[in-house]
């Protein structure tokens, strides 16, 4: 595991401490976790853009129909 040293607002850490002993957690577990729910949401609003921009292309939305016709048609032949 590697260390990381970073600033952050008194606030905040103010608050972190707070919720550390509140939960008898470490504040790094705290701070880990509360990271890698953000790295999560950041990723997921990444492939929201994404389906949503291939949403847009005419020509993706063709062959995803295509696909499904040739599925269906699979389907109904056995």
């Amino acid at each position: 595991m590697s260390v990381f040293t970073s600033s952050l607002p008194d606030d905040l850490l103010k608050s972190l401490k707070e919720k550390s002993e509140e939960m008898a957690v470490p504040k790094n577990k705290i701070m880990e976790t509360a990271l890698r729910i953000y790295i999560n949401q950041l990723e997921r609003a990444s492939y929201i853009k994404s389906y949503q921009g291939a949403s847009q292309d005419i020509d993706l939305l063709k062959m995803a129909e295509e696909g499904m016709q040739d599925y269906l048609n699979q389907l109904e032949a056995e």
